[in-house]
């Protein structure tokens, strides 16, 4: 099956012949469903936190940040935004001159209001000759897009979104996504030294084009905001790949007879967050920002679910102590097991049955493990997955996050509970990464294997199965401790297509 030149594709990759014939065999097998239990919802597995608790937990944040424990803000950036152009580049392949979708109009017609107009302006002007508005008097659309989108404009097709410009301010300073998550973890993350640490996961070809943003933008946003920034990065590493399969779930070769590789999905991500030393880890997607103006409520949110976080930490680590010295009581143990039920959402139906000292080991097992809290919004209809109590391989019941792909949306009873899903997943995540003994946990011992799925793409013409990995935050993080709780939509703004940017969200600061 492997050929000799193929064992060296692999040692420079870092990935074993053992890897590759377990990755073959997941294109035999498939991978199971999940059996949910019931869609998460306020009345069963989400926490709605009362106003006047949200000050308690802010503090117990605060008081947290005082402490000499390492906190990181951890970005997944590693995405292109051609994406986000989708329908800017249909217009530049379509057999006609004049925008005439309603993406292609509303572009046209607001373009102005766009965070990156001035550097359109000044690049058309250029190259062209024109400015914007020149052109497109000239009926010249294409031309305008083309310096949008293009290496002789902006490139914008071809950076990621981390690097694009998101939102304007009045004293004609415009910001990129990643400059807002340097001034968003300055609200909540710095320590009582004044220090930021934040982490971007990038793509090898827009690392040196990151690192220059750094360099041209930290220094005077630290200022502005009296903190010092300690910024780093990572890149997906090459042996979390995935060998891609022909139509008889064979190794794919290209035209040239070389296995094809394709990178592992953002699951890929729970080895470089592994490679974090800290104690505690937002994170949250490259492009889900919002300007100063409208930051008060994320920023309340944020302090909030960390301060439930470490508050439900303190107490693990309590019942973890108290376990180990050997001295806790029966009263105790019934406490802790209310613990797992009610806080945790974790239930075991043969509990009742397990003698002591199995019982005592079951409650250690399940406490002393990775843990995070997920904010979770009102389902909007936005696309993607959603909190559910799910049935895990050990039997027990527990908070998971799932994508569509890992219900049997067939079967008519989960297919009820999926659409019966009163909250979406907005990649809102504060998480716990040591025990109680301050011993980092190895994060890969905590992933379902089972929860990959298969896609179909092509590659010279030739159709062919691609493996990506347990998600980061679905199966990669299938046996944490998971709390999920209730955000309110404001702390939702993702930028999924450029006419997003034009949404209130990203303009607030700007209109009257």
């Amino acid at each position: 099956m492997l050929h000799e030149n193929d064992f060296k594709l692999l040692a420079s990759k870092g990935i074993g012949e053992q890897q590759i014939a377990e990755q073959l065999a997941c294109f035999d097998k498939g991978f199971p469903f999940l059996e949910i239990i019931a869609s998460a919802s306020v009345d069963k597995g989400i926490t709605l936190i009362p106003k006047e608790e949200k000050a308690v937990y802010m503090k117990a944040w605060e008081e947290y940040l005082l402490s000499n424990k390492r906190v990181v803000k951890f970005v997944p950036a590693s995405g292109a935004a051609s994406r986000m152009f989708k329908d800017l580049f249909a217009f530049m392949d379509a057999d006609r001159e004049l925008p005439d979708t309603p993406a292609e109009r509303t572009f046209f017609n607001e373009i102005h209001r766009f965070a990156f107009f001035a550097d359109l302006n000044r690049a058309c002007l250029e190259a062209e000759g024109a400015d914007v508005q020149g052109l497109i008097r000239e009926r010249q659309f294409k031309t305008v897009v083309a310096m949008l989108l293009g290496k002789r404009g902006l490139n914008y097709g071809q950076l990621p979104k981390g690097l694009l410009k998101f939102h304007s301010y009045h004293a004609q300073e415009a910001r990129t996504a990643m400059e807002e998550h340097l001034a968003e973890g300055a609200m909540y993350a710095k320590n009582n030294a004044g220090e930021v640490n934040i982490h971007f996961t990038v793509s090898p070809e827009h690392e040196a084009l990151f690192q220059s943003c750094v360099d041209e933008k930290a220094a005077a946003l630290a200022d502005k905001l009296s903190v010092k920034y300690n910024i780093s990065f990572s890149r997906q590493k090459p042996s979390t790949d995935t060998v891609a399969a022909d139509a008889h779930n064979q190794p794919f070769r290209d035209k040239d007879g070389q296995l094809v590789f394709r990178p592992g999905g953002h699951g890929a991500l729970i080895e470089n967050l592994n490679d974090l030393d800290c104690d505690i880890v937002f994170i949250k997607n490259i492009d889900n920002v919002t300007p100063d103006c409208l930051r008060h409520a994320t920023v309340v949110y944020k302090k909030t679910l960390a301060g439930v976080l470490v508050s439900v930490q303190r107490k693990i680590f309590e019942y973890l102590k108290l376990i180990d010295s050997g001295k806790y009581t029966h009263k105790k143990v019934e406490e802790m097991i209310r613990f797992l039920h009610n806080q945790l959402c974790i239930r075991r139906s043969d509990l009742k049955h397990l003698e002591d000292a199995d019982l005592i080991l079951y409650i250690r097992s399940k406490l002393n493990r990775p843990l995070r809290v997920c904010g979770m919004v009102k389902n909007q209809g936005e696309p993607g997955g959603g909190p559910f109590i799910a049935q895990n391989s050990d039997g027990t019941v527990s908070p998971q996050i799932l994508e569509s792909s890992q219900i049997d949306l067939s079967r008519p009873d989960m297919k009820a509970l999926f659409d019966s899903g009163t909250h979406f997943n907005p990649v809102d995540l504060v998480c716990a990464l040591k025990d109680y003994k301050g011993q980092k946990f190895n994060l890969p011992d905590y992933v379902d294997r089972n929860t990959g799925f298969i896609s179909l793409k092509s590659k010279d013409g030739q159709e062919l199965k691609a493996l990506e990995l347990p998600g980061l935050w679905n199966g990669a993080m299938s046996a944490w401790n998971t709390i999920f709780v209730e955000a309110p939509i404001q702390t939702f703004s993702p930028v999924k297509t450029v006419s997003d940017l034009l949404r209130s969200e990203h303009q607030g600061c700007l209109e009257p």
